[in-house]
C-alpha cells in the first residue's frame, strides 16, 4: 500500500512503499517546469536514504536544464536561508522531518526560500498532467558543491543585531544537546560552543540512523530527561532530524513545553523590537498574553508554515511560528529555524539571570490536550459543517476547520488531509480541564455522526 502524501508541506512517503524513484522523478519534473530556469538549491538531512534521493533529484533537475547548488547535509532552514541569500529560483530540502528512519520527503521551496503557497502548489501540480520533457545534451544543467551554505547560516545567526554574543559567552552555560543523529549533529554542538557553552553531546553521531522515535515529544525523550538529571546542565536542547523544530528541557530535567518555545521567542523579540506576531490556530493563548504584555497584536493563521508566513507578510510581523516548537524570525528568513530559537533562548537566559525552570513558571500557564476521532459513513467536511452550525453564535474562526474561543478555553477541530479523521485540540488553564473538554467534544462528534 502506498504511503505517499502530497501537500504544500512536501511530497512524503516511505522509501520503497510510496516514495519511489519514478515518483521522485515525476514530482521533480513538475517542480522544474514550475521553476522554469535558473538555479535550485538542494540540501538534505542525514537520514540514510538521503544520498539516493539526492542523486535522483539532482539528476532530474540537470536533465531539465536547471543548475543545482548542492549544499549537502544541513538543516532545512539552511536550505531556505541559502535560496534567499543566493537569489536562487527555488530550493529542495530532502527531509521527512520528524518521521521515522524509513520515511523521506521532498520539501519544495519557492524563489524566496519559503514553502510554496497553496496557489503555487496548485500551479506546480498542473505540470504533473503534462508529458515529461527534457533538454538535449548541449543544455544539461551544471551541478556545484557549495559547502559554505551551513557556515553562512550560522554566521548570520551569530551576527543578529538583537544578540549579545559576548554577554552570552560570559555566562558559560552548560548545555546538553540531543540531535537524534540527524542534521543537527553537523551544527548544533558547534553553534553552542561558539557561544561559549560547555556541550554535552547526546545522539550527535553522524550516522543518520535515529536511535528513538525522532519526533521531539516528551514520551520520546525519557532517556534525554534522565541524562539531564544525571549531568546537571543549565538546560537541554532537542531538535528534530532537519532542525526546524526546537524543544527545550529545563534544568530540572522536565519538559519546557513545545508551546513555550514560541512563547519565549515572542517575549524576547518583542522586548527588543516593536511589531506584530503570527501563530497558527492550534497554538497556545500564551503567545497572545505575552504579545499583550509587550503592547503587540497577535494574529492567527491556518496550521502550516506556509500559511503562517503568508499571514506574517500581510501584517508585517516581526516574529511568528507554530506551537510545535517552530520559531520564524523574518529578519533572518521566513522559515521555522531551531538555530534562531536556540540563540533567543541563550540570550533570554543571559538577560534574565533566571534558570529555565523559573522562566517556565513565569510564563502564562496553559495546557493543551489532543484527540482524533475516526469517522464512519460521514466526511470530515460534513462534521465540521455540523459543528459550525451548532456553534455559530460563539466566537468562531473557520479558516482552518473550526476554532471556537470561549472565555476560559478554546477548541480547534481540524480535518486530516490524508485520513477520514477529525483532530480535536483543546486548551485550558489546567490539564485536567483540557482533557475533560477533549473527551466532551469527542463524544459530541460521535453523537453528530449518529444524528
Amino acid at each position: 500500500m502506498s504511503t505517499l502524501m502530497v501537500s504544500i508541506s512536501g511530497i512524503r512517503g516511505i522509501v520503497g512503499a510510496g516514495l519511489d524513484p519514478e515518483v521522485i522523478v515525476k514530482y521533480i519534473n513538475a517542480y522544474a517546469d514550475f521553476v522554469g530556469k535558473g538555479k535550485v538549491v538542494v540540501g538534505r538531512d542525514a537520514r540514510i536514504t538521503g544520498a539516493m534521493v539526492n542523486q535522483i533529484v539532482t539528476g532530474t533537475l540537470l536533465a531539465k536544464g536547471l543548475d543545482v547548488i548542492d549544499i549537502g547535509i544541513c538543516p532545512t532552514p539552511t536550505v531556505q536561508f541559502t535560496v534567499k541569500t543566493l537569489r536562487a529560483q527555488g530550493g529542495i530540502a530532502i527531509s521527512a522531518s520528524h518521521n521515522p528512519n524509513e520515511w523521506n520527503a521532498l520539501k519544495l521551496l519557492n524563489s524566496s526560500g519559503q514553502f510554496m503557497s497553496p496557489d503555487e502548489h496548485q500551479q506546480m501540480k498542473k505540470h504533473l498532467d503534462v508529458q515529461s520533457s527534457f533538454v538535449d545534451w548541449t543544455k544539461i544543467g551544471k551541478s556545484t558543491i557549495y559547502s559554505e551554505g551551513l557556515t553562512n547560516h550560522i554566521n548570520a545567526v551569530l551576527s543578529l543585531p538583537i544578540i549579545d554574543l559576548e554577554k552570552i559567552k560570559s555566562k558559560k552555560f552548560k548545555v546538553l544537546a540531543d540531535c537524534v543523529n540527524g542534521a543537527g549533529a553537523y551544527c548544533i554542538p558547534d553553534l553552542l560552543r561558539m557561544f561559549g557553552c560547555e556541550v554535552i553531546e547526546m545522539n550527535c553521531e553522524k550516522t543518520g540512523i535515529f536511535p528513538r522515535l525522532p519526533e521531539p515529544l516528551p514520551e520520546n525523550l525519557k532517556e534525554t530527561m534522565k541524562a539531564v538529571k544525571a549531568n546537571n546542565p543549565d538546560f537541554a536542547i532537542v531538535v528534530d532530524p532537519d532542525v526546524d523544530r526546537l524543544v527545550l528541557i529545563t534544568d530540572k530535567g522536565e519538559p519546557f513545553g513545545e508551546e513555550n518555545t514560541i512563547t519565549l521567542a515572542t517575549d524576547f523579540v518583542l522586548s527588543k523590537t516593536r511589531g506584530n506576531v503570527v501563530v497558527n490556530l492550534s497554538t497556545s493563548r500564551s503567545v497572545e498574553d505575552v504579545a499583550k504584555k509587550n503592547n503587540s497584536t497577535c494574529y492567527r493563521s491556518p496550521v502550516g508554515e506556509a500559511n503562517v508566513v503568508q499571514k506574517m507578510k500581510e501584517v508585517i510581523a516581526v516574529i511568528g511560528g507554530e506551537g510545535s516548537g517552530g520559531v520564524i524570525y523574518p529578519a533572518l528568513h521566513y522559515g521555522r529555524d531551531a538555530l534562531v530559537g536556540i540563540v533567543f533562548t541563550l540570550q533570554y537566559l543571559a538577560d534574565s539571570g533566571k534558570k529555565l525552570s523559573e522562566i517556565k513558571a513565569d510564563l502564562p500557564q496553559y495546557f493543551i490536550a489532543k484527540k482524533k476521532i475516526e469517522l464512519e459513513d460521514i466526511t470530515p467536511d460534513e462534521i465540521i459543517k455540523k459543528l459550525i452550525d451548532k456553534y455559530s453564535k460563539e466566537k468562531i474562526n473557520t479558516e482552518d476547520g473550526l476554532r471556537i474561543d470561549f472565555e476560559d478555553y478554546w477548541v480547534h477541530f481540524r480535518k486530516s488531509n490524508t485520513e477520514p479523521i477529525v483532530r480535536i485540540i483543546t486548551e485550558s488553564k489546567t490539564l485536567n480541564h483540557s482533557e475533560q473538554l477533549s473527551k466532551k467534544y469527542y463524544d459530541e462528534i460521535n453523537a453528530l455522526m449518529k444524528s
